[in-house]
């Protein structure tokens, strides 16, 4: 599976924005599917991640009821919909794959198949 991210720009805190990733391949619904960030100097850092059906989510602290991940297998994406942005949000975002996964595994080195960047900045 080959992955997109999109949907990254410019907000100012409280706002909003979502995120998707698109995924190439027939086998997109058995792939669970996981946002990373990673800010300037900073380690990439998990923020949510869905397992293949969609039945099991699971979020960082730093964006538990802020955030929600989801998906439509239908259209192979997932989308990451950010509400209540803070400046410390900033940050690239990238989406990636694990066959079978639940979405919880928090170390980037677990997945091999990542989606390119997408830059959220959220001004004060």
């Amino acid at each position: 599976v080959q992955l997109q991210a999109s949907g990254g720009g410019l907000v100012q805190a409280g706002g909003s924005l979502r995120l998707s990733c698109a995924a190439s391949g027939r086998t997109f619904s058995s792939y669970a599917i996981v946002w990373f960030r990673q800010a300037p100097g900073k380690e990439r850092e998990f923020v949510a991640g869905i397992d293949w059906s969609g039945g099991s989510t699971n979020y960082a602290d730093s964006v538990k009821g802020r955030f929600t991940i989801s998906r439509v297998n239908a259209k192979n994406t997932v989308y990451l919909q950010m509400n209540s942005l803070k400046p410390e949000d900033t940050a690239d975002y990238y989406c990636a794959a694990e066959l079978y996964g639940l979405g919880r595994n928090l170390s980037p080195s677990e997945y091999r198949r990542w989606g390119q960047g997408t830059v959220v900045t959220v001004s004060s």
